[in-house]
């Protein structure tokens, strides 16, 4: 075999894994949006413009529900894809994969060169390192583990985010490698430059990337564990690079201190875990368990396992309670211990350990964020290939001949496994019904799962009171509401379903929905569960009892500090509903000033304001809503608001 054919072989092998996964993957793509797809797009009209103008894609940017720093490079992104092809998922989801494929190609790359760095002996010859390198990308394309970060649409924001997390890295190494390579005799050292290019590699994708997820932000953590493990934070001549380690104290230690600083005194108050079933103590015990779960989830996954939801998660509430808290923490303690004792005897396995543990530092440790996700494993997972396919593949020149049949047999069992998960879970993704049932059978005991097979029986009933679909749907809606944990959202379908095909409402969904509401301060799913009865009864679809609604807002107001989301849905609610205008009014005006930087509440006031005939009060209301158009996103609005200010001029000079 020729040398040039020996360094195409990765290329091909890399081509052929690319090839099977749009194989695999395909027949998800038909699938339908899910979850938190709904809040982010499907009724965010904010991703939806009708045209590509500055002020249409700056409210695009920031329309998002799902941060406070609004991730403005994936909502600009679902803009993109609805000025092409409107809401079709179908269209999302290939983007996804689209991205997914270019991350496994910057993947094969930077792990090509990182096997090279890593292990010299073995896999110096680029052939070899490539093949292996293929084998990572491969591997990492089709893990279960995986599939959500591609087929669920929104988590684009984490695929998006990773695709700068992994050119950065790449840069960052090739920029290192460039500084320690011997200088040509006719020229000087070009280690200045590349030092730049350093720098850059950190900066910038760690900029763009954060626009897409927060993330990103681990990408200056992780090329620090590289520089750790591989350059030593050293010059060619072997002395400590004090340029490296003041780049890495400027991009990742100070940004560290500052960050923390910045969250430790709200996370450390104990109102903040109000609408949480975890404290900050319970939840990092919690994630000791979880983080260790995700290890066999990676490289084992079975479908009880990836359940996608995961609300039925037992939070632990002590160091054996239940056993398997202290467990994790041991197996965690084991890892960190094997990596700092493999980082010199096998570099691999122990940057592919560090990169692992360092991802989950940002979702697994203080964020008072829900506990368990599969996407979270996205970069993580390449750091637990990254350990175990090399040894396993065994084509390196050091490898003992004599074990590598079984090892390489293990590694083609493994691949098998995970092609064949990932291929069914992707099938079921692509059809609602089979989805929501696979999902349900998966986790019995999760409240969103069973609630999420009853919603889909109501779409597929199309509120026809004689559809198989209808009767099908209160089983696993009264079994979600039963369950533990659960939000109000079964009590909210039940209702809304029967209101909808005006069927009898029983007085047990309400009560039960009231006592939840009242035992704990509500959280997204539960203002979301009000708002859609708000709008139901709004726009005369669903005849609600007032009484009960009415009942249902002021348990969930009787906590403190109320949310600006559930102030406006009941000032609709007062407003559309119940007539009272001075109360709609009042709920509004607070929802404004509990989040003074949110347009629609504005909006709402002004045009309130407007239908009073309060004149002054709306033109001050307005002038803060003009304060927040930022880059001209609110003009379309704004203007409609001065028409009709200005008709409220010409009606009293009549």
């Amino acid at each position: 075999m020729n040398q040039t054919t020996r360094r195409t072989h990765g290329w091909w092998w890399l081509l052929a894994a690319l090839v099977v996964t749009c194989v695999v993957y395909w027949p998800g793509l038909s699938g339908a949006y899910i979850f938190d797809d709904y809040p982010n797009i499907v009724d965010n009209h904010g991703v939806q413009p009708e045209h590509a103008d500055l002020g249409s894609l700056a409210r695009a940017a920031l329309s998002s529900p799902s941060s406070e720093f609004k991730r403005p490079l994936a909502s600009l992104s679902f803009a993109a894809n609805y000025l092409a092809s409107g809401l079709d998922p179908y269209w999302m989801k290939l983007t996804n994969l689209v991205i997914h494929l270019l991350n496994g190609l910057v993947l094969f790359l930077l792990a090509k060169r990182i096997l090279r760095l890593a292990a010299p002996a073995s896999y110096g010859d680029e052939g070899t390192a490539g093949r292996v390198a293929a084998l990572i990308a491969a591997g990492w394309l089709l893990l279960p583990i995986n599939l959500t970060a591609v087929l669920y649409v929104v988590q684009r924001m984490e695929s998006m985010a990773n695709l700068f997390v992994l050119l950065g890295l790449l840069g960052y190494v090739e920029g290192r490698c460039r500084m320690l390579a011997d200088p040509r005799e006719d020229r000087p050292s070009p280690a200045n430059r590349y030092f730049l290019v350093c720098l850059a590699s950190l900066v910038l994708p760690t900029a763009v990337g954060v626009l897409a997820k927060e993330t990103a932000v681990m990408l200056p953590l992780y090329a620090a564990t590289i520089e750790w493990v591989l350059f030593g934070f050293r010059t060619r001549a072997g002395k400590r690079d004090l340029r490296v380690i003041g780049l890495f104290l400027a991009v990742l230690v100070l940004p560290l201190v500052t960050g923390l600083a910045w969250l430790l005194p709200g996370l450390l108050r104990p109102e903040t875990w109000a609408q949480r079933d975890f404290t900050l103590h319970t939840r990092l015990l919690s994630e000791a368990r979880i983080v260790s779960d995700y290890v066999a989830w990676t490289l084992l996954p079975t479908p009880g396992a990836l359940s996608f939801y995961h609300d039925d998660f037992v939070v632990s509430s002590g160091l054996f309670q239940p056993w398997s808290t202290f467990a994790g923490l041991l197996a965690l303690a084991v890892l960190l211990a094997l990596a700092l004792w493999l980082r010199r005897r096998r570099p691999l396995v122990a940057l592919g350990i560090l990169l692992f543990l360092g991802c989950h530092l940002l979702t697994g440790t203080i964020l008072r964020l829900e506990l368990v996700y599969e996407h979270r494993n996205y970069f993580a997972s390449f750091g637990l290939l990254l350990a175990i396919v090399p040894p396993l593949a065994a084509l390196g020149s050091t490898d003992a001949p004599m074990f590598a049949l079984p090892r390489r047999a293990l590694l083609a069992a493994l691949a098998v496994w995970w092609i064949g998960m990932t291929a069914t879970t992707a099938i079921a993704w692509g059809d609602p019904l089979h989805l929501a049932k696979e999902l349900a059978a998966r986790a019995p005991q999760s409240p969103r799962a069973q609630y999420e097979l009853g919603r889909t029986y109501i779409i597929y009933s199309h509120y026809d009171p004689a559809s198989r679909f209808t009767h099908l749907a209160y089983a696993p809606l009264e079994r979600a509401a039963a369950l533990p944990k659960s939000s109000i959202l079964p009590q909210q379908a039940l209702i809304f379903m029967n209101a909808r095909m005006h069927l009898p409402l029983k007085d047990a969904w309400w009560d039960s929905m009231v006592a939840k509401l009242k035992a704990k301060k509500p959280g997204v799913q539960d203002e979301s569960s009000l708002g859609a009865l708000t709008d139901c009864a709004r726009e005369q679809l669903c005849d609600l009892p007032k009484d009960r609604m009415v009942e249902a807002f002021l348990a969930a107001l009787s906590h403190p500090d109320p949310s600006a989301r559930l102030l406006a849905s009941y000032g609709n609610y007062a407003w559309n509903v119940l007539d009272d205008h001075a109360l709609g009014l009042r709920m509004t005006q607070a929802a404004v000033e509990a989040a003074p930087s949110e347009p629609a509440y504005r909006i709402t006031l002004v045009r309130m304001l407007i239908a009073l005939d309060q004149k002054h009060e709306a033109l001050r209301a307005l002038g803060g809503l003009q304060i927040l158009n930022l880059a001209g996103r609110l003009d379309d609005t704004i203007h409609r608001l001065q028409a009709q200010l200005g008709g409220l001029d010409a009606s009293a000079s009549q």
